[in-house]
């Protein structure tokens, strides 16, 4: 990863704060954005389109982390409630892919790394418009892996379960609930950030330069085991 320029959309927090961490000791430089304006620079998905000035020449590596969590019975969700979320987690990274593909056409081995959900390939109550949105970005995922593929550029997601970041405070906030999830997944625990962390910078690298096109199930066995 030495000297390889990598854009992390979302490293401020979470998942993409630990994909920062563990990028920072690998030789690669990064070009951080966040809603907040921690790290490099601000960008807010939702609102901004000025990314491609902002962007490097080439970019051998992208990362889109930004995320949502909203789940509630089906009757409740607003259409503003499925738009909110097809914004942030699939038009986003449409907006993100769109201006980078011109660097990421640079480099000799670009790789793409989009996040799913668990929620798409196993059916869970209260998730259809999270659901819904990340489905959208597997598709996303497939696609662009078969249209990139003779610039050898790389398109891969990950499809975690909960996870121990701030967006999932609200399901891990006691130790109830903890132990409740702990006991929904296979290997007896929930996820941390770097567990997901681990499994982006494979991807980013070169010992995982034959894969694109994936969906990896990061999800402690709960999306193919009982």
């Amino acid at each position: 990863m030495e000297n390889k320029n990598i854009v992390i959309i979302g490293g401020n927090s979470g998942i993409g704060k630990s994909i920062v961490s563990k990028l920072e000791s690998s030789g690669a430089k990064l070009y951080t954005f966040s809603r907040s304006g921690e790290g490099d620079q601000k960008f807010d998905v939702t609102k901004d389109s000025d990314l491609a000035d902002k962007l490097p020449d080439q970019i051998d590596g992208l990362v889109y982390c930004p995320g949502t969590i909203n789940l509630k019975p089906f009757h409740r969700f607003s259409l503003e409630d499925f738009q909110n979320d097809l914004e942030v987690n699939f038009l986003g990274a449409v907006k993100v892919l769109q201006a980078a593909m011109k660097g990421l056409k640079k480099s000799d081995s670009a790789s793409v790394v989009l996040f799913s959900t668990v929620a798409v390939k196993v059916g869970l109550g209260f998730h259809a418009s999270i659901a819904s949105a990340k489905g959208a970005v597997e598709g996303l995922t497939r696609s662009l892996a078969a249209e990139w593929a003779p610039n050898r550029i790389r398109v891969n997601a990950i499809a975690p379960s909960l996870t121990e970041t701030p967006l999932a405070s609200q399901l891990l906030g006691t130790d109830d609930k903890k132990e409740a999830s702990n006991k929904r997944h296979p290997l007896g625990r929930f996820g941390q950030p770097d567990d997901i962390a681990t499994a982006a910078l494979y991807l980013l690298n070169e010992e995982s330069n034959w894969m694109t096109g994936q969906v990896i199930h990061l999800d402690g066995g709960m999306s193919s085991i009982k």
